[in-house]
């Protein structure tokens, strides 16, 4: 089971039954509306508040992927979620109304493979028949949590990335139909010594490198066993660095083998500057638009590699760097 210092590989390749997948407007209009199973017309989603509107976001992502497969919430054993608000109260009180055992997670935009990779955990070990995991962002509320309320209107240097407003959850079980999680690498904790809170892919990009090559070096494995290594959110600034990093380490990655959620998932209109971020970025992209091409047989084999900026206001006002994780689960296409 454990493979290496840092590395899962799960010997009954837990399988993913289904996900729901939801947006908001201006998801609406990028490269992947498509892909969404839901996308409110009003960033309000007919909530009093922003916040609200999140915890709408996970409720509904989450209830989406439990109908797809016809089951209830009290089919799960345990759901593992959490998201980027203080305390994570968005996901706790939508666990609140979905009532499964829960567990909350924090990784910042690192929470989707955290929690898929614990889920799946769990299930190859027989701790459980059903999971529920996933994550969700709002942009009015993220933003206004940890740089400015959106209603101020300021301006965002070119290294900053926009929260999506999306979330994106999945059903995992011991067996059926679906994409296999095969083996997951549990990132640690890195800090080059960032402060530059509109730089977080700059910050993220050493992290990536990290558990890409443990991932790598513990499972025995070439860049090659992957038709894609897929980092969440890393955008125009961090995946370039990224792909630099791994290079020094003699990891030789391609162009079009790595690709980034945060650059899928708005088209060249919109104005993001380096890209989109947000812990339900990663989610809805791999749950919703990459699966949805594994299903269609365009990707065989993925290591998803959800990247993490672990600061919080009070951190940033008190001067501190910021530390960054990743986490990285391999998902392989099943039997149709």
């Amino acid at each position: 089971m454990l493979q290496g210092s840092q590395s899962w590989a799960f010997a009954n390749s837990p399988v993913i039954l289904s996900t729901g997948v939801v947006g908001g407007p201006f998801e609406a209009e990028g490269n992947l509306g498509r892909d969404f199973d839901h996308l409110f017309s009003n960033i309000w989603m007919y909530e009093n508040s922003f916040e609200n509107a999140q915890k709408k976001l996970m409720e509904e992502a989450a209830y989406t992927s439990l109908s797809k497969i016809n089951k209830q919430p009290e089919d799960m054993q345990f759901v593992f979620a959490g998201d980027l608000i203080n305390q994570m109260t968005a996901t706790s009180f939508a666990c609140r109304s979905l009532s499964i055992p829960y567990i909350g997670l924090f990784g910042a935009c690192s929470t989707s493979m955290e929690g898929l990779a614990l889920g799946s955990f769990i299930i190859d070990k027989g701790g459980a028949d059903y999971i529920l995991t996933g994550s969700a962002s709002h942009n009015a509320a993220v933003e206004k949590q940890f740089r400015y309320p959106t209603e101020y209107g300021a301006q965002k240097p070119p290294t900053s990335q926009w929260t999506v407003t999306a979330s994106g959850a999945a059903v995992v079980g011991k067996s059926g139909t679906g994409p296999k999680v095969t083996s997951a690498t549990i990132g640690k904790v890195i800090d080059m010594g960032l402060t530059d809170p509109f730089n977080m892919g700059g910050a993220m990009a050493p992290a990536a490198a990290d558990t890409i090559e443990a991932h790598f070096t513990d499972l025995d494995r070439d860049p090659s066993y992957y038709d894609y290594i897929v980092t969440g959110d890393l955008g125009s600034v961090g995946l370039p660095l990224m792909k630099e990093l791994l290079q020094q380490r003699g990891l030789m990655v391609t162009d079009d083998q790595c690709i980034d959620c945060g650059l899928l998932i708005y088209n060249e209109d919109q104005q993001v500057q380096a890209g989109a971020s947000g812990s339900g970025c990663s989610a809805a992209v791999v749950y919703g638009h990459l699966l949805n091409r594994m299903e269609n047989k365009e990707i065989n084999k993925m290591l998803v590699v959800a990247t993490g900026a672990l600061l919080s206001p009070l951190s940033y006002q008190q001067k501190e760097s910021i530390p960054c994780i990743a986490h990285a689960v391999s998902i392989e296409r099943g039997e149709s």
